[in-house]
């Protein structure tokens, strides 16, 4: 095997796979499914509506739209049309308490530890992460 990692990259991948985890785990503390979390994670971070296009972020469609009716069945969330054929996904009044129970407790957490580190630290933490995404893109598109 002439291409083993390196030992920072051993470490990072592991790092990556233990916020994984640290976020599953949340998301189960929090009475959620990993789904569930990502489109109300979403959702807050706009504010409570986004268009249904943004709710992505490694899920499949189908387990989206599957935890997408749940949460409409709760009446957490319901769609409306929004221009032409898309929608939006909003928050009902029940879904802005569990929210704030739930997700917002979490984004909470996140702000206070980024709120610890410096503007340099931030800084140059996401200049390297977009760094790293932008790359690893181009690199696997050659694969």
């Amino acid at each position: 095997m002439e291409h083993i990692l390196n030992k920072q990259m051993k470490r990072f991948n592991l790092l990556l796979s233990e916020i994984d985890v640290a976020y599953h785990d949340a998301a189960l503390r929090l009475g959620l499914s990993d789904s569930a979390m990502l489109i109300l994670y979403t959702i807050c971070s706009c504010d409570g509506e986004c268009l249904l296009g943004d709710i992505t972020s490694g899920a499949s469609k189908q387990t989206i739209n599957s935890a997408l009716r749940k949460l409409e069945a709760d009446h957490i969330v319901y769609l409306e049309a929004f221009e032409g054929r898309k929608k939006k996904v909003c928050l009902t009044d029940k879904g802005r308490q569990f929210a704030k129970d739930t997700v917002l407790r979490l984004i909470e957490i996140e702000n206070a530890i980024f709120d610890a580190w410096s503007d340099e630290e931030k800084d140059t933490y996401l200049e390297l992460t977009q760094r790293y995404l932008t790359t690893i893109k181009e690199k696997t598109k050659e694969l």
